[in-house]
């Protein structure tokens, strides 16, 4: 076969994914970035061409849409802050944990961390609904037996942000967990022979092979679970439903609302357009100053 033909060839197996992509991402991100820049209601439709002023109505305004948007890119925030390190350092540390168990051990335990990633959103909500009940959850019996509590874990701003981390760290870490644990395994053991006969302590070969070694996937979990934490929507929205008040409505649920309850499409792309800017920005911070950092 000739080498124009394998490249035909390789081609192809990517032209579905390619097609998909532009279905499905390339073609309704275009299509959000048109309709933000119109008047655009829900009940009435397409209305006029208005160029950038929905984006100064919500930077700028202060009105009540702005007050959403920023309320809920405020809330998406601590979000963020809360959970990347997290959901990072644990799985880290949940991975070290397991490759030093016996061969044979290890696959049970895979399994039962990885477990809740597989359960859906709403699922996990119930669960830790029945957990966190002031008035009947299992953690506050549990507390009560030490004369502690009860405690407002989902109607009160600071337990209410804990319970959405821990349910999200509890729900996910575990998909974290094994793209460490397959980078942990890709290690050379030659360079911890070495680190050994050097008289390297177990920290030294920590700082100087094994991170070094899993840098390149260290900044693909970063990344990918800041990405993600940006998304939040269903903890929030089946847990605490934005509250109290507004004080755990992140951007996705203020979108949700610009869109449905208040009926401005418009108002609402153009929302989640600023949204995608602010990931798409945020990445490329991360992914320049760890590879620069850390010579990825």
């Amino acid at each position: 076969m000739k080498k124009d033909d394998n490249k035909f060839t390789s081609s192809l197996f990517i032209l579905p994914y390619l097609i998909m992509f532009i279905i499905f991402l390339i073609v309704p991100l275009g299509y959000g970035f048109y309709i933000s820049l119109h008047d655009w209601s829900l009940v009435g439709g397409k209305g006029e061409f208005v160029g950038l002023a929905n984006y100064t109505e919500i930077l700028f305004s202060g009105n009540s849409s702005s007050n959403i948007f920023m309320n809920g890119l405020i809330n998406t925030l601590i979000f963020v802050v809360l959970s990347v390190p997290a959901l990072v350092i644990l799985a880290l540390i949940l991975a070290l944990l397991l490759n030093s168990l016996p061969e044979k051990l290890q696959p049970f335990f895979r399994t039962v961390y990885f477990i809740p990633y597989s359960i859906s959103v709403s699922i996990i909500a119930v669960i830790w609904l029945w957990m966190l009940d002031t008035n009947s959850g299992f953690i506050n019996e549990f507390l009560g037996q030490f004369g502690i509590g009860p405690l407002p874990w989902l109607t009160d701003t600071n337990y209410a942000w804990f319970s959405l981390v821990l349910a999200t760290v509890w729900w996910t870490v575990g998909f974290n967990m094994i793209i460490l644990i397959n980078a942990l395994n890709e290690v050379s053991e030659e360079l911890y022979e070495a680190g050994s006969i050097d008289g390297a302590s177990p920290w030294q070969k920590f700082i100087h092979i094994t991170l070094p070694s899993i840098r390149p996937i260290m900044l693909f979990v970063v990344v990918t679970t800041t990405i993600a934490s940006f998304n939040v929507y269903g903890q929030p929205y089946l847990m605490t439903r934005g509250g109290p008040g507004t004080s755990t409505e992140v951007l996705l649920m203020g979108i949700v609302r610009q869109a449905f309850e208040l009926r401005d499409i418009g108002l609402a792309s153009a929302m989640a357009v600023i949204m995608t800017l602010i990931i798409i920005s945020i990445s490329a911070v991360q992914f320049k100053f760890l590879r620069n950092k850390e010579g990825v």
